[in-house]
């Protein structure tokens, strides 16, 4: 198997935000290369981390660097979208943590891996993009199933995309001359789609599509904005919750969630006492996300787009 890199983004940035506790038990949502986790694991005794992973390369290499850092023993591996957290950690005899890491990046290893399909840069790539290998929809099946309407929301929504009304309308009739099996041939009908002046601005004409199939597929923001509230109530007093986002999408559903656990107040601004009976879960510890350093910057520029925030449960 190619070397599964994924760069540590924010690191240890991370690691101050969870405030680690040596006997403390943590949970990383997004296992990958177990960057993060084998530097949360150093600094455990008698804790205990539970990482989640859907992709099977992930597991495989997660397990070889955790060995080789010496710290498998004080790890227990779920191959599960983290959606299905709380479940997980019940089979595991686990109802509290102390801290819940959600790394939402795609790896360089699922961008670099030509069958993977996640990155347009690599044009006879098969249309993948399964985070889930097990999961029998691809992003091909979205191209060539899914009505030009379906196509146009989903394009403009997820990739805020300003020409998704031309570019699904041009997927809809290249189909049905042949179906989409591979990047190049979706790379070819969006460079038709866009205007030749707007491409010269704004990075590749892909990006935004690409990104659109991957959300949609993955049901990345679904399960992102209906699982954080779980998540937080996993928390012990004083756990932290910290998220890294890469996209404006992302940031939004974290920041809005963060907001209203900590003030989920119904009632009326001219109340003069709250009557909803809704109380606050703890605080957020970054009003504004932190950002990567220079230094991080120009050693990994895929984490330019990175930003993290921090929730800490109260009482």
């Amino acid at each position: 198997m190619k070397e599964f890199v994924h760069y540590s983004v924010m690191l240890n940035e991370v690691l101050d935000a969870l405030n680690i506790k040596e006997d403390g038990i943590y949970v990383d949502g997004t296992l990958g290369g177990a960057g993060h986790s084998t530097e949360i694991c150093k600094r455990l005794t008698t804790g205990r981390l539970i990482g989640f992973d859907q992709d099977e390369d992930a597991i495989e290499a997660a397990t070889k660097r955790l060995k080789e850092a010496g710290q498998f023993e004080k790890v227990t591996i779920v191959h599960s979208n983290y959606e299905n957290m709380t479940s997980e950690l019940e089979k595991l005899g686990i109802e509290k943590v102390d801290g819940i890491l959600l790394d939402l990046g795609v790896s360089s290893f699922q961008l670099d891996t030509e069958e993977r399909g996640f990155s347009y840069m690599i044009s006879d790539a098969p249309l993948d993009m399964r985070m889930d290998q097990r999961n029998p929809k691809t992003a091909a099946t979205i191209l060539n199933e899914y009505s030009e309407s379906e196509l146009f929301h989903i394009i403009k929504d997820y990739g805020e995309e300003k020409f998704a009304k031309n570019i699904a309308k041009h997927i809809v009739q290249q189909r049905e001359k042949e179906p989409f099996e591979t990047v190049g041939q979706l790379n070819a009908v969006i460079d038709a789609s866009i205007p030749a002046k707007m491409k010269k601005t704004g990075g590749h004409p892909s990006k935004r599509t690409f990104q659109a199939l991957r959300i949609e597929l993955n049901r990345e923001l679904f399960v992102l904005e209906e699982n954080l509230d779980d998540m937080v109530d996993l928390l012990n007093t004083d756990g932290r919750f910290a998220i890294i986002t890469f996209h404006s999408l992302e940031d939004r559903i974290v920041k809005n969630a963060f907001r209203k656990n900590e003030d989920p107040c119904t009632c009326p601004k001219d109340f003069p006492v709250c009557v909803c009976g809704k109380k606050s879960k703890g605080k957020q510890l970054t009003r504004k996300p932190i950002l990567p350093g220079e230094k991080e910057l120009e050693e990994n520029s895929r984490s330019k787009s990175a930003k993290l925030r921090v929730f800490e449960r109260g009482l």
